[in-house]
């Protein structure tokens, strides 16, 4: 004999969720921005896809790989996708970490759901987890969508791969960032406990971080140093390597600036180069096959952020009341 749960008061049927209990409540009271938050990363997945059929469609009425393709061949429409893709973390950080915590307390929301049988622990985690769940399928959707389109194409493209348009937008780099910056702003909506407060001091920060983070880039590993003969020119198997700094040297290895002997006139100049015995160019660089190593020593950082991060608001949680 089968059994059916029914409503009592209408003798219907009551429909079975997939999710739950808490989870069910987060996701409710979240619904709006998740779903704005799905929609943006369809929208931009078949831009991405739409520009990349673009860019091969161009590449094939040129005749590459036959030809050689010198010049950029894209423009405004990818600068606007990786500027938007390096605004995400910022934007999410503002518009769905900062409120996360701060609007349920602005408005008594989290005294009411911590006096029931729900643990202000138990709560929080789950509002987290929701919310770091959505924020890594998102942009790791996107980044993945935007590597598969730029890794082939690279060598077509006029910006280099440790840019802030590249680097920041493939591989684990992107979620990482986005991941950090969201649980700061968590971390600042419980701190602050007031949204539109807790929303512009997140983007302060966010910015500032995204500064500091253009600023130690390049540190995320050793550089290397490369010497070739005065006259020739720079080999081409290090056509993809970001140049850190150049200098002229002589065959025992002292530097000298990159300007010096420039003089008026060329005798003048081979005069001063044979004076001080330069003979040779010396570079130093980041080697495009780093670009991985650095990319995830920079998003073990980051991740290491957020995890501090939300262990504290987690911690706090259950000392203080929200």
């Amino acid at each position: 004999m089968s059994t059916t749960l029914t409503d009592a008061s209408t003798g219907r049927a009551t429909p079975r969720r997939m999710v739950r209990g808490l989870n069910w409540l987060v996701l409710r009271q979240h619904r709006a921005t998740l779903l704005c938050l799905l929609g943006l990363t369809v929208i931009v997945s078949l831009w991405i896809v739409y520009q990349r059929a673009q860019l091969i469609d161009l590449l094939d009425a040129t005749g590459r790989p036959e030809k050689d393709v010198r010049q950029p061949v894209v423009g405004r429409q990818y600068s606007s996708l990786t500027m938007l893709l390096g605004a995400l973390p910022v934007v999410l950080a503002v518009f769905l970490g900062a409120p996360l915590v701060a609007a349920d307390t602005e408005q008594g929301t989290a005294q009411l759901v911590t006096t029931q049988s729900v643990t202000r622990r138990r709560w929080l985690v789950a509002k987290l987890g929701w919310c770091f769940g959505a924020t890594l399928l998102a942009c790791a959707v996107l980044s993945a969508l935007f590597t598969w389109w730029w890794r082939p194409y690279r060598s077509v493209l006029s910006i280099s791969w440790l840019d802030a348009e590249v680097f920041d937008n493939t591989g684990p780099v992107l979620p990482a960032l986005a991941l950090f910056l969201t649980a700061a702003g968590v971390t600042i909506g419980v701190l602050l406990r007031r949204v539109l407060a807790s929303m512009v001091v997140t983007f302060v920060f966010a910015v500032a971080v995204e500064t500091a983070w253009g600023m130690i880039r390049q540190n995320l590993a050793p550089t290397r140093m490369f010497t070739y003969p005065l006259d020739s020119e720079l080999p081409a198997r290090l056509s993809e390597s970001y140049e850190v700094e150049r200098w002229v040297g002589t065959a025992d290895g002292k530097l000298y600036g990159w300007g010096s002997c420039v003089e008026a006139t060329e005798k003048a100049q081979e005069a001063c180069l044979a004076q001080k015995g330069i003979v040779n160019n010396v570079i130093e660089y980041l080697g495009q096959d780093q670009m991985a190593a650095m990319q995830w020593t920079g998003a073990g950082i980051l991740l290491a952020g957020t995890a501090a991060l939300t262990a504290f608001v987690v911690l706090r949680s259950a000392r203080r009341p929200l």
